[in-house]
């Protein structure tokens, strides 16, 4: 009744339509993780070559654990109430 083709085709129009809203999320999903693979790929190669790059340091600020830190301006400390 149907060949390969035929349904094929069937099969093709049936994700479409049922599956309309999420093709361009699957398509973004996609793109994302081929330019992933891509950067991936590359820095293999770099490392392999030798021509890696350093690793970047960012600065910041040390704070030390249970809150003791000075608080950045603008903000409230913890513990203070909500309400003037």
């Amino acid at each position: 009744m149907f060949g390969l083709s035929e349904f094929a085709i069937l099969l093709i129009v049936v994700i479409a339509v049922i599956g309309a809203k999420k093709l361009p999320e699957l398509a973004r999903s996609a793109g994302k993780s081929a330019r992933i693979l891509k950067a991936e790929a590359r820095a293999a190669k770099d490392e392999e070559a030798g021509t890696g790059t350093a690793p970047r340091v960012v600065q910041g600020e040390i704070v030390p654990p249970g809150g003791t830190g000075t608080t950045p301006p603008g903000a409230r400390a913890a513990g203070t109430p909500d309400h003037p």
